[in-house]
């Protein structure tokens, strides 16, 4: 059993360790809630169990369908055991439905399905709050090659296909999401999380919130809206 040494980062809702292999890290899933920029901090109660089954499931699924994620295997209930990767400074948002930042920028109602996926690149910076950025920003600021963003968005692209569908079924709509990806080894692999920290999830039949704006906008119940989401997708209660 790989074995936790010194932390190597500390984030908003994970922690990850160095383990005695230098090319693998152990990822500490935390019941810490942020929004808006660290603005508003809370707990919400073993979100940090669920989200490490949801980021195994989601990755598992995805492997199976030829996508590359960094995760090796889940070590217990709030730990995943991954390839240590180089994460890249931007964050890849996927949306189908207008919500949350994208209908005030764009004044589209909150819940009016996009005539087709869009696909957003975020700078991965705290202290700027995370701000949406084009092509000529990144080669600019070299947060990261032409091949490098072009295969950031073909995979995904791949991962709202498989995901929309597979969730949909479930019950579930896929409204948007975020994900990271890492260099290991000069390949670029999916990394982070896929949990309801990073995507919006929607009941399919009553639109009700299955993610963290019951958090952000206190709306109630939202370890009730975790504990759902795990359930549908794993037959799990916890």
């Amino acid at each position: 059993m790989p074995k936790m040494s010194v932390m190597l980062y500390e984030g908003k809702a994970k922690k990850i360790f160095a383990t005695e292999k230098a090319d693998e890290v152990i990822i500490y899933y935390k019941d810490d809630a942020t929004a808006f920029n660290g603005l508003k901090k809370g707990t919400i109660v073993n979100k940090g169990i669920i989200n490490n089954k949801l980021t195994e499931f989601f990755f598992k699924l995805l492997e199976k369908s030829g996508i590359k994620t960094h995760l090796i295997k889940r070590l217990s209930e709030r730990e995943l055991l991954c390839k240590k990767v180089d994460i890249l400074p931007l964050e890849v948002v996927v949306r189908n439905i207008a919500a949350g930042s994208l209908s005030k920028r764009l004044g589209l109602p909150e819940g009016e399905r996009l005539a087709e996926p869009v696909v957003e690149l975020y700078y991965k910076n705290d202290s700027l709050g995370d701000p949406l950025v084009n092509y000529c920003h990144i080669k600019a600021l070299s947060l990261a090659s032409p091949e490098q963003v072009a295969a950031l968005e073909k995979e995904a692209l791949a991962v709202n296909g498989l995901l929309e569908g597979h969730l949909l079924r479930k019950g579930i709509k896929l409204v948007d999401f975020k994900l990271e990806f890492g260099l290991y080894n000069g390949a670029v692999l999916l990394a982070d999380e896929i949990t309801p920290d990073t995507c919006r999830l929607w009941d399919a039949a009553t639109d009700n919130k299955l993610d963290k704006d019951r958090f952000r906008r206190d709306l109630g119940q939202v370890e009730d809206a975790y504990h759902e989401v795990l359930y549908r997708l794993t037959g799990e209660k916890e």
